[in-house]
This record gives structure tokens, C-alpha cells and sequence, in this order.
């Protein structure tokens, strides 16, 4: 490692990898704390965005294969967040669908994202916050780009 300083790109990168671990280690703390892992929880997103939906419909929606469902759906039924329930047109297939103890932790989650939000930036002027998310939407497109060019 160079003993020259951190240009400034460097640093702006360290301050975004320091931001997103500290996210993330919260995110994991809290999830756990419910009885839910990250891959569990964006399946209850999904279904709470969508409504009850079907194994496969899930994903093709989360972009895994059905087995990979198969897998969270059972973890969410044992925890009590889902069920699953007979399709009302097609007798082949089941709706995964919030249990009542799931609908109030979707709702926790809402409430707690709405919270976060609030406490980190609801004293920014508009205008700041404005171009921070559109800084933020930049840079995401272009790591996305970087990360489909260098994928073989």
C-alpha cells in the first residue's frame, strides 16, 4: 500500500463503503432481532408490494430459482410471517400470503424505514437532499455499468 495520501475520489469512496457497512450492519442487527434474515425480508417486500403471489411468480420477481423460494417461503411459515394458501383459479397452485404477525412486521419495517429517513436527513434543506439523491442515482448507474462491463 502507497504512503501518499488519499486522493479525494478515495476518500469519497471510503466515506460510501464506511456509510454502506454501517447500513448494513444495522439492517442484519435489526432483521435478526425479528427472526428474519435479508433474503427473507425482501420476499415479505415483495409480497407486500404485490399482495399475495405464487412461488414461482416470487422467483421471477426476486430472480432466483423456485427452489431458492421454496426454501425462504418455508423459513417465513416456520417463523409465522407467511402461509400458504390454496390459489382461488388455478388448483395447482398456492399464494404466499402474510399472516397477521406478518402484516404487522411489514408494517414495522415501513414504519422503521419511514423513521430512519426522517432521522438522517429530515433536517437537510430540500435542495441538498435533492442533489445528494440524484448524485446518489448517478453513481449507482454508473457502478452498474462498471460492474456489466467487467462481468464476462
Amino acid at each position: 500500500m502507497s504512503d501518499a495520501p488519499p486522493t479525494l475520489p478515495e476518500t469519497a469512496l471510503d466515506r460510501l463503503l464506511e456509510l454502506t457497512l454501517t447500513v448494513q450492519d444495522d439492517m442484519t442487527s435489526g432483521l435478526s432481532a425479528l427472526g428474519l434474515t435479508e433474503s427473507r425480508t425482501h420476499l415479505l417486500w415483495v409480497i407486500a408490494a404485490g399482495g399475495p403471489q405464487t412461488q414461482q411468480a416470487l422467483a421471477a420477481t426476486l430472480g432466483v430459482s423456485p427452489r431458492n423460494v421454496t426454501g425462504l417461503v418455508d423459513g417465513l411459515v416456520a417463523g409465522g410471517f407467511v402461509t400458504r394458501e390454496p390459489h382461488p383459479t388455478d388448483r395447482r397452485a398456492t399464494l404466499v400470503t402474510p399472516t397477521p404477525h406478518g402484516a404487522e412486521v411489514i408494517a414495522g419495517l415501513v414504519a422503521g424505514r419511514r423513521t430512519l429517513a426522517d432521522q438522517l436527513f429530515g433536517d437537510h434543506p430540500a435542495a441538498e437532499l435533492e442533489r445528494l439523491v440524484g448524485d446518489l442515482a448517478a453513481l449507482t448507474a454508473r457502478l452498474r455499468r462498471l460492474v456489466e462491463e467487467a462481468s464476462p
